[in-house]
C-alpha cells in the first residue's frame, strides 16, 4: 500500500467517521423534533395522526420508539468504533512503513 493510498484510506476513514457521528446527533434529536412538532400543533412527524388533541396511541408507541432510537444509536455508536480502530491500524501500518527496517540508527546518522 503506497503513501497516497494510506492518506485516501485515512481521508476515507475520516468521512466515515464525520458521517456516523451526524448521523448519532440526528437520531439523537429526532425525540426532540417530534415534541416540537406535536407542540407546533403537528402530528409528530406521524405519531399522532390527527394532531396532540386526538392523538390516539397506545401506551407502547412510546417505549417502541424509544427501542428503536436505543437499537440505531447503538448500532452507530459500534461502527464509529469500528472506524476508529480500522483508522489506528491505518495510521499503525503507515507509520511502520515510514521506518524501513533496513533502515537502522546508524544508516540515518550518515553512518557514523
Amino acid at each position: 500500500m503506497g503513501t497516497r493510498a494510506t492518506v485516501a484510506g485515512v481521508t476515507a476513514i475520516r468521512i466515515v467517521i464525520g458521517v456516523v457521528i451526524a448521523a448519532i446527533v440526528i437520531v439523537a434529536l429526532v425525540p426532540m423534533v417530534v415534541l416540537l412538532d406535536l407542540a407546533g400543533g403537528g402530528d409528530g412527524l406521524g405519531l399522532c395522526s390527527g394532531g396532540l388533541a386526538s392523538c390516539g396511541t397506545s401506551y407502547f408507541d412510546g417505549p417502541e420508539l424509544l427501542g428503536v432510537l436505543v437499537v440505531v444509536l447503538f448500532l452507530l455508536l459500534m461502527m464509529l468504533r469500528s472506524a476508529f480502530h480500522v483508522r489506528s491500524l491505518v495510521e499503525q501500518r503507515r507509520e511502520e512503513q515510514a521506518l524501513d527496517p533496513s533502515v537502522r540508527g546508524r544508516d540515518r546518522l550518515g553512518g557514523l
